[in-house]
């Protein structure tokens, strides 16, 4: 199944620009209660994701950092752990099922690199589960129990 039907657009992500500074990610992260926020560049391509720990490490390896300098650091400047790839918007959810064990949701591109939403871990689970336990269902046909009385399934 194609990754489109399971797509949380960009109008409906929380996502920063790489000029945003540290402290503009820090209260926007605290205010959704995001551990994690996609990155994008001026022309709106994916440039990776914004974890809690990148900031961290940024204030730890940073001597004299307070939290009122962070308005004066740019995203740019801050490293980030680990890269997490973009998927394109025509890939299938069996493509995101590594992914989805690392990380909390999965960045879609289009065919320019340009940052169009995310597939969330949940809905990948969910897509999972349907397919290991499919809906069952029922039609009214007959059914006799041990007293040959007729009962009905719904």
């Amino acid at each position: 199944m194609n990754i489109a039907f399971f797509l949380l657009p960009k109008k409906d992500v929380i996502y920063l620009n790489i000029n945003s500074t540290m402290r503009q990610a820090m209260e926007r992260m605290k205010f959704h209660r995001y551990t994690s926020v996609p990155i994008i560049d001026n022309e709106g391509k994916y440039v990776g994701v914004l974890t809690e720990g990148d900031l961290l490490w940024k204030m730890k390896n940073t001597a004299g950092l307070t939290f009122m300098d962070t308005k004066k650091i740019s995203l740019a400047e801050i490293e980030r752990h680990t890269f997490h790839y973009p998927v394109p918007v025509d890939a299938q959810m069996e493509d995101l099922f590594a992914y989805a064990a690392e990380q909390n949701f999965v960045s879609v591109v289009d065919d320019n690199g340009i940052f169009i939403g995310i597939v969330r871990r949940s809905e990948i689970i969910k897509y999972c589960l349907s397919i290991i336990n499919p809906p069952r269902y029922f039609t009214s046909a007959n059914i006799k129990n041990s007293s040959s009385e007729e009962i009905f399934a719904f």
